[in-house]
């Protein structure tokens, strides 16, 4: 029962975070000249569009939602923008490593908050447990590389920007995971957030510098964030809400950097310092504990 609580739960949450974390590999592949928030706007245009269109249960949800509901939907949709909004101007202040810390780490805080403010039970002290390991692993196996080499000075406006990007996906992660408990479709509710997104961040990806989307790698980069990071990987992410609470889900996606770190030293030849090979292993003992403890 246990084995198959993980396959209809944790494993596709972690599923998804591996797909996310090939975002930052596939972004730096991207031709020169191509801003961050440029490439963040084709990947969530492209594949929020296309987790709507290919959801019937997306495009006739909002008739099936109450008034109440509609209202949820929007606010996700909102919230689904916030992210690349507040996190792509947070790495460009504070860096990658500091932004994905503060991002990924606060949003199992946020939406345990988040939580008890919608009423939901207070999530256990197992969770508690595992979620403070992973997220100590993961601000070792990031932030390994600054600590061995001396750190540099804190921009406040950018950690508060990436504080936001969390709040922003605990935001969303909640109001998708209530709206699959109500009873419906994980696909449409998915679809019908992110294609809400789409729209709404369309004007970002109009008005700015485009001309890398018709080069054959920008394309190919742009393909790879909305097949791979977006379609396939909320889709999977949304499946798991069905069986996993928001908490939960939030934690287990601290898996995303880590499958970046390795991604950077085997394709990158990046290197790790040993520092970060030990936060490496907090991290995966955190989740391990969470998801079959």
């Amino acid at each position: 029962m246990r084995a198959r609580s993980a396959l209809t739960g944790p494993l596709p949450i972690l599923a998804a975070a591996l797909l996310w974390g090939t975002t930052g590999t596939a972004s730096s592949l991207a031709p020169a000249g191509a801003s961050p928030t440029s490439i963040g706007a084709a990947g969530l245009v492209l594949g929020g569009l296309l987790l709507f269109l290919s959801s019937r249960a997306a495009r006739t949800l909002p008739r099936a939602c109450t008034r109440r509901e509609r209202g949820l939907l929007a606010m996700g949709a909102v919230a689904v923008v916030g992210y690349p909004l507040t996190f792509y101007p947070a790495v460009t202040r504070t860096g990658v490593a500091v932004a994905t810390v503060i991002a990924l780490g606060s949003a199992p805080v946020f939406t345990g908050l988040l939580g008890r403010l919608a009423g939901q039970a207070r999530p256990g002290a197992r969770w508690a447990g595992a979620t403070t390991t992973a997220v100590l692993g993961c601000a070792v196996l990031v932030l390994g590389p600054e600590l061995a080499g001396g750190g540099a000075p804190v921009d406040v406006l950018g950690v508060l920007l990436a504080a936001l990007s969390g709040l922003s996906y605990a935001a969303y992660s909640l109001i998708g995971g209530r709206l699959i408990v109500h009873g419906h479709p994980s696909g449409g509710v998915m679809g019908a957030m992110f294609g809400g997104a789409a729209l709404l961040v369309l004007p970002v990806l109009l008005l700015g510098d485009g001309h890398w989307l018709l080069t054959f790698r920008g394309s190919a980069v742009a393909l790879h964030l909305a097949v791979i990071t977006t379609f396939l990987a909320y889709r999977l992410f949304g499946h798991g809400l069905r069986h996993t609470t928001a908490q939960t889900a939030t934690t287990l996606t601290l898996a995303e950097p880590a499958v970046a770190a390795l991604l950077g030293v085997a394709v990158l030849a990046e290197r790790l310092p040993a520092v970060s090979w030990s936060g490496l292993g907090i991290l995966a003992a955190g989740l391990a504990a969470l998801s079959f403890g």
